[in-house]
């Protein structure tokens, strides 16, 4: 798969609710629905069905659960490294685990889901590039 295809195949996701655990584009997803939903088109059946998670999973459980999972699954990429088409791991806190995920469309744009809002294309500004803390590559990706 190259770079272009995950871009393109997140920006169909455009436009979807936020759902918080759901996967369905045009209906609903969170962020990790987004990252799934694109596998799914991408690459195939999920390799692994998330167990069930609360919005506050990160806080109460204090472990990188969301890094792990993709480090089972992705290839890490150094996040000053990170070109369009990689999926980036956030967390909101320094000192709690990475608990939102992103698609980078372009060098200063990402695909995300957030509550509240449906999934959108936005800057990749200082904010969240100083909340980055993971990078990850789909398998097999080229340019």
């Amino acid at each position: 798969m190259i770079r272009d295809e995950i871009v393109a195949a997140a920006r169909e996701w455009l436009g979807t609710p936020y759902h918080h655990q759901a996967s369905l584009r045009g209906v609903g997803c969170d962020c990790l629905g987004l990252v799934r939903g694109v596998w799914r088109e991408l690459c195939g059946p999920e390799p692994e069905a998330p167990p069930p998670y609360s919005p506050s999973w990160a806080e109460s459980l204090g472990r990188e659960t969301l890094a792990l999972a993709a480090s089972r699954h992705l290839a890490p990429v150094v996040p000053e490294a990170v070109r369009p088409g990689d999926v980036l791991l956030f967390r909101w806190r320094e000192h709690l685990p990475a608990k939102h995920c992103a698609v980078l469309s372009a060098p200063d744009r990402i695909i995300h889901a957030h509550d509240g809002a449906t999934v959108a294309e936005v800057a990749f500004t200082g904010w969240w590039r100083r909340h980055l803390s993971h990078a990850f590559s789909f398998p097999g990706v080229s340019d």
